[in-house]
């Protein structure tokens, strides 16, 4: 369920930002196909996948992580 809602906080914070997910991979050091499966839910991200996506929006991965307001 914390996946799912970290899924879900990732790919709106991209688009509220108006990344694709290439753009977002590329600023992140990862491919596009990570990005597709972690937001999709299909793999679970790592730590170092969290902190390299929360650099990439300009957020800390306290905040990126933080899903206590998400709802699924």
């Amino acid at each position: 369920m914390i996946t799912e809602k970290i899924s879900l906080k990732i790919k709106f914070e991209r688009q509220k930002r108006g990344l694709s997910q290439e753009e977002l991979a590329l600023e992140a050091g990862l491919s596009r196909s990570a990005i597709w499966k972690i937001e999709s839910g299909k793999v679970s991200p790592t730590i170092e996948s969290l902190e390299k996506i929360a650099a990439a929006l300009g957020m800390d991965f306290a905040s990126l992580t933080d899903v206590s307001r998400v709802d699924l």
